[in-house]
């Protein structure tokens, strides 16, 4: 596959793996990609567990499910990500960004236009919503095949001070190499984002894989191999809509919006 294959069809994968082990000649190959990635002075910040161990798998997977049915169920997710949903082609062909939920998990489909409000909130809690999503995160999880976290030396990651910038820029050029190198290999690829949505949980992980002090957990992702006929996932929460050009760049200064480029990047150019 061209490079740019790569980066064009770079994909989340909100779906599940098959349950081959991934090999370690791509095990391997994943980390030697991302170890190619830039840093700041060649500091190379960034540090790696891999995860294959199935009762660790089982645990991540449990806290994750735990994390998006309690932020389901407090309203949180909704109210801290309402600025990111479209709930129409409209909208989307509008904005081009955010998330298309035109197809909502069955059990919210009743509640499309009522996840923003308190009285749809008690109602889906009612029903136990949150807590059936979050078996579906679970799941989703705990079928994955290896599982990556990815660290910042704490020396190198320090918020307040300019080499943490640094620090999480090298980690982001890492990641994208490392996600570039799976759709080359058939693999997919997906953050574990809901314990991080609560810090309690995103702790507990931390004990889970002994991150030692010097270290700060950053994310963790499931990787796996994917099937060949694969089904659109229940729980589908991706778009492949890209601001146009003329959205997000500028000629010469700031108030020049790049001209001319906008049909070359629609879908089919």
């Amino acid at each position: 596959m061209e490079l740019l294959d790569a980066v064009f069809s770079r994909r989340t994968t909100n779906g599940p793996f098959r349950p081959d082990p991934v090999s370690p000649e791509h095990q391997q190959l994943l980390i030697r990609a991302a170890a190619a990635a830039p840093s700041q002075f060649n500091s190379q910040p960034w540090r790696f567990v891999l995860i294959e161990d199935p009762t660790t798998i089982e645990g991540i997977a449990r806290i994750s499910g735990e994390s998006m049915t309690q932020v389901m169920s407090e309203g949180t997710f909704f109210h801290r990500y309402r600025k990111y949903f479209r709930f129409s082609q409209r909208e989307m062909d509008e904005t081009r960004s955010g998330m298309l939920f035109d197809r909502l998990p069955a059990p919210l489909r009743p509640f499309t236009g009522q996840v923003f409000t308190s009285s749809g909130q008690k109602l889906m809690n009612r029903l136990r919503v949150p807590r059936k999503l979050g078996e579906e995160n679970r799941k989703l999880v705990a079928g994955s095949p290896l599982l990556i976290g990815v660290m910042l030396e704490r020396g190198e990651y320090r918020p307040e001070a300019l080499s943490g910038f640094y620090s999480v820029f090298s980690m982001g050029a890492a990641m994208e190499n490392l996600w570039l190198t799976t759709t080359q290999l058939g693999m997919g690829i997906q953050f574990v984002s809901f314990p991080m949505e609560v810090p309690e949980n995103w702790s507990r992980i931390t004990g889970l894989l002994r991150v030692p002090d010097e270290l700060e957990l950053m994310a963790v992702y499931r990787l796996g191999y994917l099937p060949e006929n694969s089904r659109r996932p229940a729980i589908d929460w991706s778009s492949r809509e890209r601001k146009l050009p003329s959205q997000f760049v500028f000629r010469e200064t700031c108030e020049s919006p790049q001209t001319g480029w906008d049909e070359d990047s629609r879908p089919g150019a």
